[in-house]
């Protein structure tokens, strides 16, 4: 059992180091959940909320649109506060043989806790691309499977009533959570579209060599996510090794007509790390 708990368990030394961009809003409500984070004040802030009977459990929701760096988001906050993350497959945990799944979710929470007291460093708990289990519940008896849904919603909603660690979700459908969990989620942080001035230093910071009106061009004519930038990245360091040279930007409007997979470049996407 323990060795299989380990499996799901990302030790912070084997994050590989990623600068992330971010608005100013998203960078003050970022930092002060990395500063939480750090061990002496969040000792400190959980013996507190005890003091004062409050909940003493981090929850966290990051929503924004598929590839705004969330993830990446999560991975960068537990290297710095040096925390392992023990991470969940929501897909997995979705069984639909009935029963099994409640039972999954319980196990879930079940394993953090008896694997979080022998940590000398409180872990995180990852729920990534948690759409499907916090998102609006359905109507009663509308479906077997949904009553399935709702019961895991019901045992998810209890176990983070109850939660003392620290529990980060995320999701690209915010407006879709049901409101029952809104409230349970002490900080809830969207991602947004950058300006075109932050896409270009995304640009840049990923492609040094690419002039600041290239970055510009690129920025204002395609509206990509982190992800998809990385795609970009990737054929030219493929072209790179291939050919010996980077690609010319004519070569990398290309790449970038062919990512879109259609002509229309309106792709309401955000977020980017930069390495």
């Amino acid at each position: 059992l323990d060795k299989k708990k380990k499996e799901n368990v990302i030790q912070p030394e084997n994050v590989p180091f990623r600068k992330l961009i971010y608005s100013d809003d998203e960078a003050h409500q970022l930092d002060l959940l990395k500063s939480l984070l750090i061990e002496e004040n969040f000792r400190n802030t959980q013996e507190r909320l005890v003091e004062k009977a409050l909940p003493k459990g981090v929850t966290v929701l990051l929503h924004g649109a598929p590839g705004t760096g969330k993830t990446e988001s999560v991975m960068q906050i537990a290297k710095a506060t040096n925390r392992e993350i023990m991470k969940v497959d929501i897909s997995a945990s979705r069984s639909m043989w009935f029963g099994e799944s409640e039972k999954n979710i319980k196990k879930v929470f079940k394993d953090y806790k008896s694997y979080a007291i022998k940590q000398s460093i409180t872990p995180i708990l990852f729920f990534n691309e948690a759409d499907a289990i916090i998102a609006k519940r359905k109507e009663a008896n509308s479906s077997s499977v949904s009553d399935t849904e709702n019961r895991i919603q019901n045992i998810l909603l209890e176990e983070i009533e109850n939660f003392e660690g620290i529990l980060i979700a995320t999701t690209n459908l915010a407006t879709n959570i049901d409101t029952a969990f809104e409230r349970r989620f002490l900080f809830k942080i969207e991602f947004k579209k950058p300006s075109l001035s932050a896409k270009s230093q995304i640009w840049k910071s990923k492609m040094p060599h690419l002039s600041d009106e290239d970055c510009e061009i690129l920025a204002s004519r395609f509206d990509f996510s982190g992800g998809q930038i990385d795609n970009i990245v990737r054929k030219n360091e493929i072209n790179e090794i291939i050919h010996g040279s980077k690609v010319d930007m004519q070569m990398l409007l290309e790449y970038c007509k062919e990512e879109t997979l259609s002509s229309q470049f309106s792709r309401t996407q955000i977020g980017f790390k930069a390495k």
